[in-house]
């Protein structure tokens, strides 16, 4: 699909990745995207910080496994680019590195080109369709990725807007990758500050958008049968942290879990 291709937006109804653009001081939100960003953030004053270290917590885990030998690299929920983006941190590593991303926001499409500016020696594709269509986004996918080889599979601050078919969907999606593929993954917790997170998904839902916070416990069940690579499930900030992410840690929490993991 190209860009004259692309479904209307609805700017009727927020849209998480356009929420998470205007925390990020982003431009390509609308009002209503701007009023549920708002509102979050007077009730939880640590969405900003959070969307922050979603954004470095991708950069050094994709930059660790393309140092362990990944090349491949498919990243279901991309959101509005914002640079660096996840296959400028791997070519950086490795020129030669294959990215396909996937993401359901027609917003996105828009900026399809700018995700498809590769080095000579790798590939970049796009692929419009949501994480529940496991079956779409491998099928395209296949068509710039060999999972007959490692990939890395990245779904960063995505899993909380998924119920109980987020165990399955990640089930499908991990049997397709080739043993040596890693899993990368953040996700929102009500365990570090339960009352704010909960008036937080409060207003997800009034705005028809499903929020499902987890513990550890659950956001680690994720990783079944998978090795962890150290220090394994951590808040987001403390995932082999660096100089920026230390200095973060000083102005409070971030109520986000992250975890890196291997396919045996």
């Amino acid at each position: 699909m190209t860009a004259s291709d692309a479904p209307r937006i609805d700017t009727s109804r927020p849209h998480p990745a356009r929420v998470y653009d205007w925390w990020l001081g982003g431009k390509d939100n609308y009002p209503v995207d701007e009023e549920l960003a708002r509102r979050i953030l007077a009730v939880d004053g640590t969405v900003v910080r959070g969307a922050r270290a979603n954004r470095r917590f991708m950069q050094r885990a994709v930059r660790t496994v393309a140092e362990a030998g990944i090349r491949q690299f498919l990243d279901i929920g991309t959101g509005i680019p914002t640079e660096p983006n996840l296959h400028q941190v791997a070519q950086e590593v490795a020129p030669s590195s294959r990215v396909v991303y996937a993401d359901n926001d027609p917003i996105v499409l828009r900026h399809a080109q700018a995700l498809l500016h590769s080095t000579p020696e790798g590939a970049t594709n796009y692929v419009h369709a949501d994480v529940r269509e496991p079956d779409t986004i491998l099928r395209l996918a296949a068509e710039t990725l060999d999972f007959s080889q490692p990939a890395a599979l990245s779904l960063v601050a995505l899993t909380h807007y998924l119920g109980d078919e987020a165990y399955g969907l990640l089930t499908r999606y991990v049997d397709a990758l080739a043993p040596g593929s890693f899993l990368i993954l953040s996700q929102v917790t009500p365990d570090l500050s339960p009352q704010a997170i909960e008036k937080a998904a409060e207003q997800f839902r009034r705005s028809g958008t499903p929020f499902f916070p987890r513990s550890l416990a659950e956001f680690s069940r994720f990783f079944d049968g998978l090795e962890l690579l150290g220090p394994g499930v951590i808040p987001v900030s403390g995932w082999r942290p660096g100089p920026e992410d230390v200095a973060a840690q000083a102005e409070g929490i971030v109520p986000v879990y992250a975890g890196v993991a291997r396919k045996a």
